[in-house]
């Protein structure tokens, strides 16, 4: 009972949490140049890195990383799930403090329309919106692993440099603007990078792989729970009277679209056509079980 308090004290009732605020001129990051500067540097330094490898390196000849990829993919697990435990929290107790708002703005009546729609004027303070800013600066965190795909795959695809940044992009428009949606989106987020971390942590000290492409399955699932949720918001900014920052949830949900667009074509040419390639080989079943682990193991450290 003591442990319980403690965490909830230290991840809900502190009171540089209770009084967080974001603000453009006293928080760190919060500037737009930043943001851009951040993101323009990532791609810079990510094409420049792959590009002299290129030019030093044979084909197809990696780096070897050592423990630093198992060390950050158990790093981003463990923070994942505190920033999960601590926007759990946080959201019960702005549920519990907030009701009488809601009567007041006729908006929202239930905790879970609350989870996908801000009554209107709502401010970027307090404990949901701590957590979404330490969600956000977690995401520089997430752009390291761009390298050490880089470094040990030789690899740099589009659609990994710009899916990182725009969940940076839009992790930041959720705070911005004080967004719908950013609490679910969170608390989906935050478990799936807990388990899939956790399971790339899993295989980079060597033990067994799933026995199918688990990181990518969890990917779609995330995707597909966005996708319903993102209908739900909008079926409640017109029935109930409005949500806060729909502006940049439209442009939030455009950006959503086409990393869904991009995804789905990746995963139907990476995926698909090489269960199809698998299932139509004539080689025995054991060396055909083994390739499969192998190239599980392949595509897992190259996602």
């Amino acid at each position: 009972m003591i442990i319980m308090q403690s965490v909830k004290y230290y991840l809900s009732e502190h009171p540089s949490i209770v009084n967080f605020r974001w603000s453009n001129t006293q928080t760190f990051g919060s500037m737009w140049s930043f943001l851009f500067s951040s993101i323009s540097v990532y791609v810079l330094a990510a094409t420049t890195l792959h590009s002299f490898l290129s030019h030093i390196l044979p084909k197809r000849r990696g780096v070897p990383l050592g423990p630093i990829p198992a060390l950050h993919s158990i790093c981003i697990s463990l923070i994942s799930a505190v920033i999960f435990i601590g926007i759990l929290l946080s959201s019960v107790a702005d549920i519990r403090d907030t009701r009488w708002f809601w009567r007041r703005t006729k908006t929202i009546t239930t905790p879970f329309q609350w989870f996908l729609c801000f009554p209107l004027g709502t401010r970027a303070s307090g404990r949901v919106f701590f957590w979404s800013y330490i969600f956000y600066l977690s995401r520089f965190l997430h752009l390291l692993r761009t390298f050490f795909i880089i470094l040990r795959r030789r690899k740099l695809r589009f659609f990994h440099l710009f899916n990182q940044s725009i969940l940076l992009f839009m992790s930041f428009l959720w705070l911005e603007f004080c967004q719908s949606f950013q609490v679910l989106a969170i608390l989906l987020s935050t478990l799936l990078y807990s388990v899939v971390y956790g399971y790339r942590f899993w295989t980079e000290i060597g033990l067994p792989t799933a026995c199918f492409s688990f990181v990518v399955n969890c990917q779609v699932v995330l995707l597909g729970c966005n996708l319903v949720c993102h209908f739900g918001v909008l079926f409640l900014h017109f029935v109930k009277g409005g949500c806060n920052g729909m502006g940049a949830w439209g442009f939030n949900s455009v950006l959503n679209a086409v990393i869904l667009g991009l995804f789905l074509d990746f995963y139907f040419k990476k995926h698909l056509k090489k269960g199809k390639v698998g299932n139509n080989s004539g080689q025995a079943v054991g060396s055909s079980s083994a390739r499969y682990r192998r190239r599980s193991v392949s595509e897992l450290k190259s996602e």
